[in-house]
């Protein structure tokens, strides 16, 4: 397993992008083919008692779905579960090392309401929760966290910081954990994913994760798209430089793709393409192997030949795919 240390050489300070998988570091450019938010694995729990689909717990079942993925011509996907709240962190490690699918995984918090009253999330400071989020970054993730402080760590490491906030917004109990992990992306350089509730609330975050040392290039902001009259309020999000991540593609229930494209060629126009990330943001009721309607090909067999019949080059769906998926993922190493 690569670390971060074998890609740093020289005497003079340099600044390195790497990104870190479950199966060690690769260099940015070596990121391929990438989905920028999705779950593969979700264990039984408090996420499946609010929605069934929230529990993806069968191992031979997604690793159908990332061979599907594979034959299309897929190669990193980043895994949006972060500790505590249902990640299978030994499976993700399994199956990129049985698929050779790579595998950014995530630490960090979602919303509240995935937790238990009595959760360790809910009561533990944000120094500590500082501390929790370095070590899966730098020394690897736990297995567990559901019922308890976690205790049973594997080498696989952690590759972004996944926070989370719901219609309450930033403050309450929100902030002590928007500033545990602001801490430890600062003190690791790695990149911070952040769920927006039906893309409302994002300027809110991105002021707080500023106000508190944190560069917008650090910042993925989710779900922006879930909303179609959000587009004049994205295009303000984008001003700020973080990465739009839209995630919303196939999910028919919000929009059509034909409406998602029109939002895309919105952004394009306004000169963010640089900022775009693409994904499907799975559950179990998206993907084929488990029944479901959609699957992890359905970007490139379905939406993206749309997308450049609609106009978008095949330069531009390759930067969406390849290019900032790479810088977005990427934390960057100094050494002297």
């Amino acid at each position: 397993m690569k670390n971060d240390s074998d890609y740093l050489s020289g005497k003079d300070q340099a600044c390195h992008k790497v990104i870190t998988t479950v199966t060690g570091s690769i260099a940015s450019e070596e990121i391929g083919f990438c989905h920028s938010h999705e779950h593969l694995f979700l264990k039984k729990g408090p996420s499946a008692v609010i929605d069934s689909s929230l529990q993806i717990d069968d191992f031979d079942k997604t690793i159908q779905e990332l061979n599907l993925f594979k034959a299309v011509g897929g190669t990193t996907i980043v895994d949006a579960q972060p500790i505590g709240s249902g990640r299978h962190s030994q499976w993700l490690m399994a199956a990129s090392q049985q698929t050779g699918i790579q595998i950014v995984a995530s630490t960090g918090f979602h919303k509240l309401m995935f937790y238990p009253e009595n959760h360790w999330i809910r009561n533990a400071d944000a120094d500590t929760l500082t501390e929790l989020f370095r070590d899966e970054l730098e020394n690897g993730m736990y297995t567990d966290g559901e019922e308890a402080w976690p205790v049973k760590q594997i080498e696989a490491r952690a590759g972004i910081i996944k926070t989370a906030a719901d219609i309450e917004g930033v403050g309450g109990q929100y902030y002590r954990l928007f500033k545990a992990a602001s801490h430890a992306a600062i003190a690791t350089g790695a990149p911070i994913m952040s769920h927006t509730e039906l893309g409302f609330g994002a300027l809110d975050q991105i002021k707080l994760f500023t106000d508190l040392g944190v560069a917008p290039s650090q910042l993925i902001i989710c779900h922006l798209d879930r909303k179609m009259d959000n587009a004049d309020y994205m295009l303000h999000v984008a001003s700020t430089g973080v990465y739009l991540e839209l995630d919303t593609i196939g999910r028919f229930k919000y929009h059509s793709d034909d409406q998602e494209i029109d939002l895309i060629t919105k952004l394009i126009e306004a000169g963010y393409e640089n900022q775009l990330l693409l994904g499907l943001d799975t559950t179990r009721k998206r993907l084929k192997s488990y029944g479901g309607e959609l699957g992890l090909d359905y970007l490139v067999k379905s939406f993206l030949p749309k997308l450049e019949d609609s106009g978008v080059s095949k330069d531009l769906i390759r930067k969406f795919m390849h290019e900032n998926p790479g810088k977005a993922f990427s934390k960057r190493i100094f050494t002297t």
